[in-house]
């Protein structure tokens, strides 16, 4: 239990408190629309559908305040530097940026879907009472018929009188806020279904064009209720006119009636503004520190192509600065002048330049395959290479590794790139000066389905096995690499050459292993050899081995302070 309040008790408390906010705002406009004398006459025409519209449009306002946060990476990856003091924990909230971003995407898209659907009922009924056969003599006509006459203000924003209501449902399309309203809501409907994961992986040029029609959303959402169709009894006429003493008597309503007069009414000021300026204001500044850094001079000086379709630059750039884990943003104006995509950089802040591993797996990153001389064998000229823009870097979980004792790191596929950067910062500062190091142990497993996947990583191990062993501390590192997928004659390669000093794959000491690890006994194994220790777990990988680590995290952990805890951490960009 102790350990799940290390591991989730923050984002426990960071989702109540969010949720809770949104209850608070939903049930406050709620009652401040369902309740007060103000929006009286405004109920006897939409009846409770206004407090239901009006309730969910405030939540809007505040989740489209958060929606922009989570996504202005610059400003994340300064606060994360900034907060090295208050904790691992806080800065872990904001490694789940993207997950918080999604939550709140959600939320808006519940309010979005309840708020449209009360004004459908609001239209409807606002149409009903300006109907020209109506002649009801309602309270409901009264008082959609105020405005037609001299010195009145109006309360139903249907001012013209319509032949029958279901022709009159198109009058709420001539109106600002009903246009802005369809607009906005088949953006957002665009915006998330892009969003799924089958889309983002197989068309991100899809998932990336449909995202920014967030500009579009935003411009709607700020002028949706700049013509005030929501109405209430202004607080003179309140003074003047009870509702709840003269709605009996509406019919003597008038100049002649002091205790009565005709009652007048205001729209509500547009409030949206006033919540999403900030952020976007913030967001503003996001973009052009972007396009800044991107016009900043990158050279690239190395390509090389390694097996498994995977391309690696090595490339140098004024003034860059980075730390283990990190990761960049990269365009390549030759394949794509719009796209930017997330790399993690595999190089450490020791090297003198800075690298990323690329797998070649969409028209993109062919593209860029093919720009940078990777099918051709012969030497290129840096001056040749393709001119690249280069974002970030941005702070991410991998960075709080030398801030544990003991860590255990864990890749899938290409997801061990930025243990690349880990490991190699590690082989430096150990070559330097070893003593400086908190860091004592590291568990470092590698999940692959096909062999070729290893060859590009296995010359790193090899240096930092060779390293350890040369200073006596061969223990300083253990490292297990599976391959998840092989046939049978890959197997029987693999038996013949089973007695082997070094690996038939890798060429390293320690051998591969096949299928997957029996996590609960790793688990088990490290908790055994460290029980004091708190061993920070990070990985990156899909969610399902997210899932079952942080579970194994939970588990493996003891009650008893003094014990072995293990915290974990995901990769998320």
């Amino acid at each position: 239990m102790s350990n799940w309040i290390v591991n989730e008790g923050l984002s426990i408390v960071v989702i109540f408190v969010w949720l809770a906010l949104n209850g608070f705002l939903f049930v406050w406009f709620y009652l401040v629309y369902d309740v007060p004398d103000k929006y009286y006459y405004s109920r006897e025409i939409y009846g409770h559908a206004l407090a239901w519209a009006r309730a969910p449009a405030a939540c809007l306002n505040f989740n489209c305040m958060l929606i922009l946060l989570p996504v202005c990476r610059n400003l994340l990856s300064f606060l994360r530097g900034s907060i090295v003091c208050c904790g691992r924990s806080v800065r872990r909230q904001i490694d789940r940026n993207l997950t918080f971003h999604k939550l709140v995407a959600w939320m808006i898209a519940l309010h979005t879907a309840i708020h449209t659907v009360a004004h459908l009922f609001n239209v409807e009924r606002c149409v009903d009472a300006r109907v020209e056969t109506n002649g009801s003599g309602t309270i409901q006509e009264v008082l959609s018929n105020l405005g037609d006459g001299p010195n009145e203000t109006y309360l139903n924003f249907v001012r013209s009188r319509v032949a029958n209501p279901i022709g009159g449902i198109n009058v709420a399309f001539t109106f600002l806020a009903g246009l802005t309203g369809v607009i906005i809501t088949l953006a957002l409907i665009l915006i998330i279904t892009s969003s799924t994961k089958t889309i983002r992986r197989s068309y991100f040029e899809v998932f990336w064009y449909t995202h920014h029609l967030f500009i579009i959303f935003f411009i709607g959402l700020v002028i949706h209720g700049a013509e005030r169709i929501v109405r209430g009894q202004t607080d003179k006429s309140l003074e003047e006119h009870s509702p709840k003493n003269c709605s009996a008597n509406f019919t003597t309503w008038g100049p002649n009636n002091p205790l009565c007069p005709t009652p007048q009414f205001s729209g509500n000021p547009p409030m949206t503004w006033k919540w999403v300026v900030g952020p976007m204001v913030l967001y503003v500044f996001e973009r052009l520190i972007r396009i800044w850094r991107s016009h900043q001079k990158v050279v690239i000086t190395k390509v090389v192509t390694h097996p498994f379709k995977t391309i690696e630059l090595q490339m140098k750039k004024k003034g860059f600065k980075m730390e283990v884990g990190q990761y960049i943003f990269v365009q390549l104006p030759v394949v794509s002048k719009l796209e930017w995509h997330p790399f993690t950089l595999t190089s450490a802040p020791e090297e003198d330049h800075f690298s990323i591993h690329i797998r070649i797996v969409g028209d993109w990153t062919e593209g860029l395959f093919k720009a940078c001389g990777g099918e051709k064998k012969e030497f290129q000229e840096a001056w040749k290479m393709p001119k690249i823009a280069v974002d970030g870097p941005f702070g991410t979980a991998s960075e709080d590794v030398f801030s544990y004792e003991v860590v255990m790191l864990v890749g899938a596929g290409i997801g061990v790139t930025p243990f690349a950067s880990v490991l190699k910062s590690v082989w430096y500062r150990y070559c330097n000066n070893a003593s400086t190091l908190r860091l004592k142990k590291i568990y470092f497993y590698w999940l692959c389905r096909e062999t070729s996947a290893f060859e590009w990583f296995a010359d790193l191990l090899q240096s930092l096995e060779t390293q350890m062993q040369e200073k006596n501390n061969a223990g300083f590192l253990t490292y297990n690499i599976y391959l998840t997928g092989w046939d049978e004659s890959q197997a029987t390669h693999f038996t013949v050459h089973h007695d082997e000093e070094t690996d038939v794959i890798t060429g390293l000491k320690q051998k591969t292993q096949y299928g997957r690890p029996n996590w609960e006994n790793e688990f088990k194994t490290i908790a055994t050899q460290h029980p004091s220790a708190r061993v920070g777990t990070f990985l990156c990988g899909p969610e399902s081995l997210a899932e079952t680590l942080s579970k194994q995290c939970i588990s493996n952990s003891t009650a008893d302070p003094r014990g072995v805890h293990f915290i974990f951490n995901k990769e998320n960009f």
